[in-house]
């Protein structure tokens, strides 16, 4: 099953790391795809960079961009949102990106039923023509926590075939909110992305596991990683696997070329 994996690297996964540094790095792993993102300060696309010149560079180092990440609170549909929505459409068209990663609210508001189904078929049906004339791709992330508006796969599914978006979208099946949101379906058909991260703290609940938990994946993992992995890659999913950790322990790493080796090593010897 090795010969299938084909990983990723998340800019979280050394956020210190400069634009060309990141790229650097992910060619001395191997890894021809990354996800640029615009929540990291002094860094594209926060500073300022022009897609043009992110997309030079990484074309010069032999990357490819497969994502930015992301558009937060899709799913509250607004002018304000809309503005971003194109702002980011347009960047990822122009550096060259195949997609625009999509995460729903996250603070315990719009989880009414009725309400959150309303919300995000509203904020794809107007995604479905800003990501579409620019020829990118949008990738719904629901996440796993307990306060979001969106933590249920088969709920963004649904929505994405209601709003006729199957040409558009897909999902971001993140390993560690599809654990906390214990939904059983994975939607490997579906799926467009996968981020992966692990837990390892032998203390913490399920409930109370944050970002700052998710390491690289390795022996200690609770997430079952190789076991999502196994059951996607099972149902046909053939895509990307990307390191998204978190932790300030993986940020701090004076190495995270090794880590980072090491983890691709262990999870390729369990599949």
């Amino acid at each position: 099953m090795t010969s299938t994996l084909n990983f990723a690297l998340n800019h979280m996964a050394a956020p210190g790391l400069s634009p060309a540094d990141f790229f650097a790095l992910s060619k001395k792993l191997g890894i021809s795809n990354v996800e640029i993102r615009n929540d990291l300060a002094s860094n594209a696309i926060l500073d300022g960079t022009p897609a043009g010149v992110i997309r030079d560079l990484a074309a010069e180092t032999g990357i490819s961009i497969t994502s930015i990440n992301a558009l937060q609170r899709f799913n509250e549909w607004n002018a304000t949102r809309a503005a971003e929505a194109i702002a980011l459409a347009d960047y990822a068209r122009d550096v060259g990106a195949a997609a625009l990663v999509l995460v729903p609210v996250n603070d315990g508001s719009g989880q009414g039923d009725g309400e959150r189904q309303r919300n995000v078929r509203g904020a794809l049906s107007a995604l479905k023509t800003i990501l579409g004339d620019r020829g990118v791709r949008g990738l719904v992330e629901p996440l796993g926590f307990e306060v979001c508006s969106l933590r249920s796969k088969r709920e963004a599914a649904e929505a994405i075939a209601d709003v006729g978006g199957l040409d558009v979208f897909r999902m971001v099946h993140d390993t560690f909110h599809h654990h906390l949101a214990g939904e059983p379906d994975i939607f490997p058909g579906m799926t467009g992305l996968v981020h992966i991260s692990g837990v390892d703290d032998p203390v913490v609940g399920v409930a109370d596991m944050r970002d700052p938990h998710r390491i690289l994946v390795d022996a200690g993992d609770r997430l079952d990683n190789v076991g999502q992995i196994r059951a996607l890659v099972a149902g046909g999913y053939s895509g990307l696997l990307s390191f998204e950790p978190f932790s300030p322990a993986v940020h701090r790493l004076a190495d995270p070329q090794a880590a980072l080796a090491q983890s691709i090593a262990f999870i390729g010897s369990r599949l």
